[in-house]
């Protein structure tokens, strides 16, 4: 895995989420009791849930209204053991960056 600079500092607000696309892969990055990545699009159809609604630790995918946790990945309601991939995240001094 390589650490890879994703953004700047305080480019992503308190409690909201980005998308970023990396080598071709789409992740989501949220600010929430710091920075928290995982991948961007929901399981359901698709659509990315980095606009999503965010309350506490749960994600709301803007288009169906699925839920996931932005610490574990794991989906909280519909289906039993499906997770999307979260990866480590770190904010440095230059700004902000993703393990993959």
């Amino acid at each position: 895995m390589v650490w890879r600079k994703v953004a700047e500092k305080n480019t992503i607000g308190d409690n909201r989420g980005e998308e970023f696309e990396i080598d071709g892969k789409k992740i989501a990055i949220f600010n929430h009791d710091g920075y928290h990545a995982l991948d961007a699009l929901c399981v359901h159809q698709d659509d990315s849930i980095a606009t999503g609604k965010l309350d506490d630790n749960i994600i709301e995918c803007p288009s169906h209204l699925w839920h996931y946790n932005i610490k574990t990945g794991e989906l909280q309601d519909y289906l039993k053991c499906v997770k999307l991939q979260t990866y480590p995240v770190e904010e440095r001094n230059d700004g902000i960056y993703i393990d993959l």
